[in-house]
């Protein structure tokens, strides 16, 4: 049984050949605006599936130009109405259809106070894309499935092409326009034995850390969403800060452990938890003989968690299939969902 889900993740490549065709313009006029008025402080302002794509924009605006990125609760501003100065500071706005309340009426507002204002939006025309100064149309279609898979691999290739253009950095330009085809491979990756693996999983804890972080909180979600399995992301340094304590024999770990600084970590914990008798799954390159499942490289280690979700998307469809669901209409779910 195939799935909407399934073939629109597996289209995800042609979002990013998309961007790489019209984006840059755009993306090259934030960029300027950045750097001749650069901001101290910049703030993220998403839910759900955007707000984890948040979490790799500020992982690698952190990581690449120094600026350090806050995470900004709604409510402060739309229900609280905090006086924050935000004057001279820029809002990114994360969202697939830009329509709910809370999202448009936060940037309206942080805009009015002086903040420069971008929004990544999929749906165009939206009331989102009208409240900010600059918005970049994330160009991966219509969307029908409940579960969002190319509007996320989207927004972070977008978000990795906007910090590119503005740290004008010519290896992660380059790498960018190998991404099509990095993630069309990245797809064609064999994650079969993680469905036999969790076809009866109740519970479950997704590990990473750094940028690929961000994957295993869409991980976390997608089996929520998806298979109605009871899963939550951690830090493989914040797992060790109460929640190991749940950690016993046979129980199930994905660990994303992708390049980078953060690897060692990760594979330390994967044998730890190993040792411990958990039923652990690494997802790690064809360099660690240890691993269970294949991670692709890409042409840039900022690049590699969009390969890994664009592999572990497959495989979460696969997995739903397996367990008698529909990954396309989740229990209690819609695909728009409006907030206030």
């Amino acid at each position: 049984m195939t799935s909407k889900m399934l073939e629109e993740a597996l289209s995800s490549f042609e979002a990013v050949q998309a961007q790489l065709q019209q984006l840059d313009p755009q993306m090259i006029e934030i960029a300027g605006r950045l750097r001749r008025q650069p901001p101290q402080v910049a703030m993220t302002v998403a839910r759900g599936s955007s707000d984890h794509a948040a979490s790799y924009f500020a992982y690698l605006t952190m990581q690449q130009l120094g600026v350090p990125v806050a995470s900004l609760p709604m409510s402060v501003v739309t229900m609280q109405q905090a006086p924050l100065k935000v004057s001279g500071q820029v809002a990114f706005a994360f969202s697939q259809s830009g329509q709910s309340p809370d999202l448009v009426n936060s940037l309206r507002l942080l805009r009015k106070r002086g903040a420069l204002s971008v929004s990544m939006v999929n749906a165009a025309d939206s009331p989102l894309e009208a409240a900010c100064e600059f918005s970049v149309p994330l160009l991966a279609g219509t969307e029908s499935s409940v579960a969002a898979t190319k509007s996320f691999i989207a927004t972070l290739s977008a978000s990795a092409r906007l910090i590119a253009h503005w740290k004008e950095d010519s290896e992660l330009l380059e790498a960018g326009n190998a991404l099509p085809e990095g993630l069309r491979e990245a797809a064609k990756q064999d994650w079969s034995v993680a469905i036999e693996a969790l076809r009866d999983c109740e519970r479950l804890m997704v590990i990473g850390r750094g940028a690929g972080f961000a994957i295993a909180q869409e991980a976390a979600l997608k089996f929520k969403e998806t298979s109605a399995i009871q899963a939550e992301a951690f830090s493989s340094a914040e797992v060790r800060h109460g929640p190991m304590a749940l950690i016993d024999e046979h129980y199930p770990l994905l660990v994303f452990a992708p390049r980078g600084a953060e690897q060692a970590g990760l594979l330390s914990l994967a044998a730890e938890m190993r040792q411990r008798g958990a039923r652990v799954l690494l997802a790690a390159p064809d360099d660690v003989s240890e691993r269970d499942l294949t991670l692709s490289r890409a042409e840039h280690p900022a690049l590699d968690p969009i390969l890994a979700i664009q592999s572990f998307y497959v495989m979460a469809a696969g997995l739903a299939v397996a367990r008698g669901m529909d990954p396309d209409q989740p229990r209690h779910l819609s695909k728009v969902t409006r907030t206030h």
